[in-house]
């Protein structure tokens, strides 16, 4: 199936859309939230009250039992996020960046700990490409595009472009990207590293909601991991591999762990039953 439509999802919102749960081909994905940035007039560009809209809805899903997984796409099918909203942020100066602070929501979508997962179609450039990267998994189009070209303008990436990159592709790649500010198509990505899967245009949606539908199932063990992964690569090994033994350990006190391996030992490997709640 194609990615839904502003007009498939259920919250009543003009420029962000949440269904919980994601429509599939097979009918409702439980524990999989969908997210549509939606204003394609502008190609999805991310002015601050977008920003502002899918920081509260993730926060909110990151909260909500019902959901385990997420997955951020782009309403229609030219841009998954083409950049900032450049009139907007042409009229940013030093002091009202700094006042305002809008940009501390980049930080909080970092500290969701649910799995996100990314359906990319067409542009995914600038703020685009950075909310792609602080996702958990790239799914991308064959049409899909992506880059840093804020250099451009007289720019540079001011979220996380610059360091979520050069983790990905490595230093002397992201030099290239950043300086360069040109395209990049999904598959050149996808050999760089910054993207994960690459399918046909039409099949990006149903792979990006198969994807979360394998992830949904382990709540606390999906955050745990998460959290693992993502703090664990700023300490330096000894200290990640003790965090690593922290929420190991953290598991064993979750129903997920005892319906899991009771299952385990009832069914045997391969056969394994984990019930969604």
């Amino acid at each position: 199936m194609t990615s839904p439509t502003p007009s498939d999802s259920g919250r009543d919102d003009p420029i962000l859309h949440v269904t919980l749960p994601a429509p599939s081909a097979e009918g409702p994905l439980d524990g999989v939230a969908l997210i549509v940035l939606s204003r394609p007039e502008v190609l999805n560009a991310l002015d601050f009250a977008l920003i502002a809209a899918l920081t509260d809805a993730l926060e909110a899903l990151d909260r909500d039992p019902a959901c385990r997984v997420m997955v951020i796409t782009g309403a229609g099918d030219r841009a998954f996020a083409a950049g900032a909203d450049i009139p907007e942020l042409a009229a940013q100066s030093p002091t009202t960046l700094t006042i305002d602070d809008d940009f501390h929501r980049w930080e909080r979508i970092k500290r969701v700990r649910k799995p996100l997962v990314a359906a990319v179609r067409g542009f995914a450039l600038g703020g685009g490409c950075e909310l792609a990267m602080a996702c958990d998994l790239i799914v991308a189009g064959e049409d899909a595009q992506f880059g840093q070209p804020e250099i451009k303008l007289g720019l540079m990436p001011g979220a996380g472009g610059t360091q979520r990159l050069t983790r990905l592709v490595g230093l002397q790649k992201a030099k290239e990207i950043v300086y360069g500010g040109s395209f990049y198509s999904a598959s050149a990505c996808l050999e760089l590293g910054l993207v994960d899967k690459v399918f046909g245009a039409d099949e990006v949606y149903d792979a990006a909601v198969e994807a979360a539908r394998r992830y949904a199932q382990g709540a606390f063990a999906l955050r745990f991991a998460k959290q693992a992964i993502n703090d664990g690569i700023e300490l330096d090994l000894d200290a990640a591999l003790r965090l690593e033994t922290t929420l190991f350990s953290a598991c064993f006190a979750t129903a997920d762990r005892k319906q899991g391996m009771d299952s385990f030992l009832e069914h045997g490997p391969g056969r394994a039953q984990f019930t969604q709640r």
